[in-house]
């Protein structure tokens, strides 16, 4: 297997009289540091192309994976997104001017509002998916399906343990 830049850095590390176990955890981190931000790159190439940012993208994204009629309350946006209600409001605002969300009252409770897809932001979601997964497999080529499945699981394991912890 070829070296990649992340094994530039073991010598150092082991220099400086880190564990085994440690180093390996370090690469561990940078690499999927590395990957995200290279996977990041692609999508967000391709999401710039329909005139989306990725946290526009996001919000189209769990709008429609919502049940019918694609609707949620900011407040479940934000929870669900990570985002501040600040952050959600910003980013629900340009979605609005767009034409891709429309909000309307909550009539169960007056301090609420729902924000719903469109017609139209329902096709430019579908196309943002579309590129997303294009974005996806194009990082993926020539990677066998093995190799891939292989590190998904393996991260899935690591995630189901490290998930667990809370930092503040």
């Amino acid at each position: 297997m070829k070296p990649d830049e992340i094994d530039a850095m073991v010598p150092r590390w082991a220099e400086a009289g880190l564990s085994p176990s440690l180093i390996a955890t370090l690469e561990l981190g940078k690499r999927m540091s590395r990957l995200h931000l290279l996977f990041d790159q692609a999508v967000k190439a391709e999401l710039a192309e329909l005139g989306l940012t990725y946290a526009e993208f996001d919000v189209l994204a769990a709008l429609s994976r919502a049940a019918p009629p694609h609707r949620m309350k900011p407040s479940e946006l934000s929870k669900a997104l990570f985002l501040t209600s600040g952050g959600i409001s910003n980013v629900l605002q340009r979605l609005a001017a767009a034409g891709y969300v429309e909000r309307e009252a909550n009539p169960g409770d007056a301090r609420s509002r729902w924000v719903q897809l469109t017609d139209e932001g329902r096709r430019v979601t579908d196309a943002a998916l579309e590129a997303s997964g294009r974005a996806y497999g194009d990082m993926a080529a020539g990677i066998p399906d093995e190799v891939v499945r292989e590190a998904a699981d393996a991260l899935r394991k690591v995630l189901s343990h490290v998930g667990r912890r809370r930092y503040r």
